[in-house]
This record gives structure tokens, C-alpha cells and sequence, in this order.
């Protein structure tokens, strides 16, 4: 073993941290977790060697820190090629109107939209669990059973959280951890919860689900106030030929852009009803493109708070 060769778990996992420095944390924490679990499944198969031994032992099998390293950043690069969404197939020199409306053909918009619509019942769901575990754990504290419920409490939430980074990463195409926090080496009962205790992510993980129901509020009113607008305008054209040909008993019975009580374009006429059309293909479209802003910001937020700091 060289010099600088790591002569424990803990040393090659700073040595292989410190040589992903810069990449994302996502992927560091994905690295980590398949080292550790990897490193610590050898050191339990040779109980009669030392961790140095062991590490010497497989060096020439999982790599040194910075082969590892160097392995995830070009797998990472390969992936990242291969599962890139193309976006719209817009010329660089294309006019102003043309971007405006490529976002149809970005799917990231409406699975971004999608997202907006969906938070509100993950949302529902994620409040509910951790005020529900947080209230039975504490009622439990004083019980034998409260210590190993606040862990299972704590493990779902990890889960949960590991699987809403998944959906986000599939919606949005930001990079979230394939992989949840190595547990490190086996811990009392009690270690483990002073050691869950201490650690940040515990707590940035439940306020993130805990802020996932207001958010999925704002987010659903959003989208279904868009869309409904939108749509209603839209289709204004259809409401008119409807009633005019007698294709269906459907009429507007308002006129929503006035002045002193005088309508500025009727909805009533096919050319009042095309210009309120414009208007909600535009709202319409506006709404892409506010889905997009928004769940790169949301994706950006959930890795600050479920990505292990430092990681």
C-alpha cells in the first residue's frame, strides 16, 4: 500500500469525496453510499483482517479513490448524454414569437405542468405522514416502543424523500440521489438516535415535506386556474359556431373586457370570440413556460434540503 493509500473506510471515503469535489451533490452522495456499502461488506467478509488489510486487500479490484472518482464522472457524463431530453428545435436566429411558442415542443413543459398538478396530492400526503409520525413519536418517547418508532418514522421519511427526488428528476431533469445515506457501521439503537438527531438532513427532510402542502396549493391553483382560463378562452371560437350552426346548446353569457360598462370585443361574435382565442392560446402558453421556471426552481429547492450537505 502506498504512502497516501487510505488505511480505513473512513479515510477512503474523504479521499474519494475530496476527488469528486465540484461534481454534483447528488452524484457524490450516490458515490459515497456504493463505497461505503461496498468497503464495509468486505471488512464484515475478512473479520480476521485489519480495515487496512482489507483495503489493500481489494485495491486492485474497486479502484483507489481517484480511479472511483474518475469512473463516476465519466459514467455520469454518458448517462447525462443518454437520457437528455431533446428541447425545441428552434434556429438560433429564430424570431422572438417562434421561442415563445417552441416550448410545445419541450416535453420537460408538460411534464413540468404535470408536476404542478401533481404536488398537491403528494403534498397532502407528506404533511400528513410527518405530523402524524412526529405526534405519535413523541407521544411514544415515554414507551419501549417510542425509540425504535421515531426510527422507522425517520427511515420512511428518507424513503419517501429518496423517491420524491426520483420523480422530480424525471420530471424536471435535475440530478437527485439515486442512492439513500449510507447508515455507516452497525450503532446501538441509541446511537442512532442522537446520530439522527444531529444530522441536518433529518430535519431539512421533514421541512421539505411538511412545506410540500402549501406549495402544492400554489403550484395546483396555478395550473388548474391556467389551464381553466386558458382553455375557456380558447375555445370561444366553438362556443360561437356552436350556438350559431346549433352544433350545441352552448352560449357566453359575459362579456369579460369592458370599459364604462361598454364590452370592448364581444364574445358574442366570431371576430369578438377569435380575439378572446388569442388571448388563451397566449395565457396558455405563458402557463408553459411559468411550469418550466417553476419546477427548476422547486428541483433546485428539494436538492438544497434532501441532498446531504457537504456531500
Amino acid at each position: 500500500m502506498s504512502v497516501n493509500a487510505p488505511r480505513s473506510i473512513d479515510e477512503y471515503l474523504k479521499q474519494l469525496r475530496q476527488a469528486l469535489e465540484g461534481q454534483d451533490p447528488a452524484l457524490i452522495q450516490d458515490a459515497l453510499y456504493d463505497a461505503e456499502e461496498y468497503l464495509r461488506a468486505e471488512v464484515a467478509a475478512h473479520p480476521d483482517k485489519s480495515e487496512s488489510d482489507v483495503l489493500e486487500l481489494i485495491a486492485s479490484t474497486y479502484g483507489a479513490p481517484d480511479e472511483v472518482a474518475t469512473a463516476y464522472r465519466d459514467t455520469e457524463a454518458k448517462v447525462k448524454a443518454a437520457l437528455k431530453t431533446p428541447g425545441p428545435r428552434a434556429a438560433a436566429h429564430a424570431s422572438g414569437l417562434a421561442r415563445f411558442f417552441g416550448v410545445y415542443q419541450d416535453p420537460r413543459a408538460y411534464t413540468s405542468l404535470f408536476y404542478m398538478l401533481l404536488t398537491l396530492a403528494t403534498g397532502i400526503v407528506y404533511f400528513t405522514f410527518v405530523v402524524t409520525g412526529l405526534s405519535l413519536s413523541a407521544g411514544f418517547a415515554v414507551l419501549i416502543i417510542g425509540v425504535p418508532f421515531f426510527l422507522a418514522f425517520i427511515g420512511i421519511a428518507r424513503v419517501i424523500a429518496l423517491g420524491e427526488g426520483r420523480l422530480l428528476e424525471a420530471m424536471t431533469g435535475e440530478r437527485m440521489p439515486r442512492r439513500p445515506v449510507h447508515p455507516g457501521p452497525p450503532a446501538s439503537w441509541w446511537r442512532r438516535i442522537a446520530d439522527m438527531l444531529t444530522d441536518v438532513r433529518t430535519w431539512t427532510t421533514l421541512l421539505y415535506l411538511l412545506i410540500m402542502l402549501p406549495l402544492g396549493i400554489i403550484y395546483f391553483t396555478l395550473a388548474v386556474t391556467g389551464l381553466g382560463v386558458g382553455l375557456r378562452l380558447a375555445l370561444a371560437p366553438v362556443v360561437v359556431l356552436s350556438r350559431d350552426f346549433g352544433w350545441l346548446p352552448l352560449r357566453l353569457s359575459v362579456d369579460m373586457f369592458q370599459i364604462d360598462g361598454r364590452a370592448i370585443a364581444s364574445p358574442h361574435t366570431l371576430v369578438g370570440s377569435l380575439f378572446y382565442m388569442v388571448a388563451g392560446i397566449v395565457m396558455v402558453t405563458l402557463l408553459m413556460h411559468a411550469a418550466r421556471w417553476i419546477a427548476r426552481g422547486h428541483a433546485r429547492l428539494a436538492k438544497t434540503l434532501l441532498v446531504v450537505p457537504g456531500a
